[in-house]
């Protein structure tokens, strides 16, 4: 069977990535699918190369906010389907999810809100959240292969964050959102990452405070969720790559 590989990466906007040099890491990495999330990105004020590489298929679904939210999905391919939103309202207003469809899998780009600033952005977490389950469960109802890449803004276990019980009453980290997790794994979705490396302690995510990446106190917050019809071969985090606060997470799939 052919093998893919899927990329997923939070950019913290797609042209502060580009001065940090992600054309130059994508020539090198060629990933098959590349999930973006945080673009930031609109038409207007996005290079022409970001917008329309020569490179991918692309496909952008921005947040009618400008400067703000936004995901994206690059495929090598070029004869592919795009699909955006998940019919939420907000979060399509925000330009949370979109996907592509390759001839054997499907592939979706997919940004939770975070909950971290306050109450009123954990209700709206919560929110997306319970939307979200059962638009899960349509995506495997399909019976089509799928992998679900994005920033979940949520560490899954004590194995996923480095200072686990001192962030147990934090956004990203409560019993409510690692629940969520428990209850995709209950309905058949597997993360890639953990699957593929069950005593690994790495992470995708590190604050900008505190050197907090130099010391390594990280979450892994970026995830890959597969459907039962796909084959996992690997799944690595690349640390180093250094194109924003977040570290793309590589997943190789083999496909029908």
């Amino acid at each position: 069977m052919p093998r893919l590989t899927v990329t997923t990466l939070n950019v913290n906007g797609i042209r502060s990535a580009e001065r940090r040099g992600f054309s130059t890491w994508l020539a090198r990495a060629k990933p098959d699918v590349l999930c973006l999330q945080e673009v930031r990105a609109d038409e207007e004020t996005t290079p022409p190369e970001l917008w329309k590489p020569a490179s991918h298929a692309a496909r952008y679904f921005p947040a009618e906010k400008k400067g703000y939210s936004g995901t994206a999905v690059w495929s090598r391919c070029k004869t592919v389907k795009f699909s955006v939103g998940t019919g939420h309202a907000r979060g399509d207003s925000e330009g949370r999810a979109v996907g592509v469809h390759l001839p054997g899998l499907d592939a979706w780009s997919l940004y939770m809100p975070s909950g971290s600033s306050g109450p009123d952005r954990q209700a709206w977490k919560f929110e997306y959240m319970e939307h979200v389950l059962p638009w899960l469960d349509g995506l495997l109802a399909s019976g089509r292969p799928t992998v679900v890449c994005g920033d979940i803004n949520i560490a899954h276990t004590p194995m996923d964050i480095k200072n686990a019980k001192s962030n147990e009453k934090n956004s990203g980290f409560l019993p409510e959102e690692r629940r969520w997790l428990d209850t995709l794994v209950a309905r058949g979705w597997r993360d890639a990452f953990r699957v593929t490396n069950p005593t690994s302690q790495a992470y995708s995510w590190w604050s900008q405070r505190g050197q907090a990446r130099a010391k390594d106190v990280g979450w892994r917050i970026d995830h890959a969720w597969v459907s039962p019809g796909v084959t996992l071969v690997s799944s690595t985090i690349e640390r180093e790559a250094n194109l924003s606060d977040h570290a793309p997470v590589h997943v190789v799939v083999e496909v029908p």
